[in-house]
């Protein structure tokens, strides 16, 4: 069996992909890299890209339904499935208090992570999905 080398892409299911594709590439520097339609599923795709190649895909289907999600971290660790996503940030507080003013809701403020060396924060997207920030790894460094 072949080890995974590195993670592609997350996938992100969204009520209004045009909204959110417009506030990850304002939060996180994303630019759209592909747009599909699958007309015979009514679904519109868009895979989104940062500067170091990493990518982000938000999904969209018109009979599309809220999900279960977690509220806070520790209510979306009780409910099995994905629970969050997670990235990688430079200036915690700045990054924090910007994607507030982007639309985005605390819900844990800038603080030291479980992890050693590491500071995390969390907000709620603009349709209530939860996004944590965190600072880079020691190892990162």
């Amino acid at each position: 069996m072949t080890a995974a080398q590195r993670l592609d892409h997350v996938g992100l299911n969204v009520a209004d992909i045009d909204a959110m594709e417009r506030w990850y590439c304002d939060a996180f520097a994303f630019t759209a890299q592909h747009r599909f339609h699958l007309a015979e599923l009514d679904l519109r795709i868009v895979m989104l890209v940062d500067g170091s190649g990493q990518r982000f895909e938000l999904l969209q289907r018109s009979d599309g339904a809220p999900g279960l999600r977690g509220a806070t971290p520790a209510e979306a660790a009780a409910t099995w499935g994905y629970g969050h996503v997670c990235f990688v940030v430079d200036d915690l507080d700045a990054t924090h208090q910007r994607l507030l003013a982007l639309g985005a809701r605390s819900v844990v403020d800038p603080r030291p992570s479980p992890e050693d060396g590491v500071r995390m924060a969390f907000v709620h997207d603009p349709e209530g999905n939860l996004v944590e920030l965190i600072t880079p790894p020691p190892a990162a460094h």
